[in-house]
């Protein structure tokens, strides 16, 4: 097998990888979870990118973050329950059948495999940018709940955030996430009530990028 540069927009073309993200969101919106689709892989794949680029690290890398981040939900398509390490395999099939290099495919598997707070731990760039890149996707299009009377506190959360976006201060090597709540929607106290340890996570791979994470609310610095 001849190995290649494999980019994202090979990826995009592989009609698995299609497949598979619309039926692993779809089962994801039959469970009462928010968005974990097309949208959401695309963002990720975005935000992974641009970390690594605006940090000064080679293309090659943030190339590799996109092609984490576009894939790293697919394992919701069997189980919500480790999906992450579920994806990371499944991500290996797709990955080599396209002809990626073997190494290449383990930085990504590892990324995949640990971008979960339960057992996620960072020990690449890759899985660095995957993490923060995910965890930065706080927005109210994520929420399919139609009867906010019904929401839960991922619903409420999600909806009251009405803009967000990874600041990245390439000179000063801070990452802050900016986040504008409705407290009309959801308090404060509740997003920290369970976004807290994914907060702590993204700190610590902030870290290995030789970089500071702050969390910013409505203009107040809270992390």
């Amino acid at each position: 097998m001849i190995e290649k540069l494999i980019t994202r927009k090979d990826i995009e073309k592989i009609p698995a990888v299609r497949t598979y993200t619309k039926h692993a969101d779809e089962f994801m919106k039959k469970y009462g979870y928010t968005e974990h689709g097309e949208r959401h892989a695309s963002l990720v794949a975005n935000i992974g990118h641009n970390i690594l680029v605006r940090m000064g690290y080679p293309q090659r890398l943030a190339e590799l973050a996109e092609i984490a981040g576009f894939l790293h939900d697919i394992g919701n398509m069997v189980s919500r329950k480790g999906h992450e390490q579920i994806g990371a395999l499944m991500a290996q099939g797709i990955l080599k059948d396209a002809g990626m290099s073997l190494d290449e495919i383990a930085v990504i598997m590892n990324a995949i495999g640990n971008h979960e707070e339960e057992y996620g731990w960072t020990c690449s760039e890759i899985a660095a940018a995957l993490l923060i890149a995910d965890k930065s996707d706080v927005h109210m299009t994520r929420v399919r709940n139609p009867d906010q009377t019904t929401f839960d506190i991922h619903d409420r959360v999600n909806y009251a955030a009405k803009r967000s976006f990874l600041r990245v201060d390439e000179k000063n090597r801070k990452l802050t996430l900016e986040i504008e709540i409705d407290t009309s929607s959801s308090q404060v106290m509740e997003y920290f009530e369970i976004f807290l340890s994914r907060m702590v996570m993204c700190r610590r791979a902030a870290e290995y990028l030789k970089s500071t994470f702050s969390l910013e609310i409505n203009g107040a610095k809270m992390l």
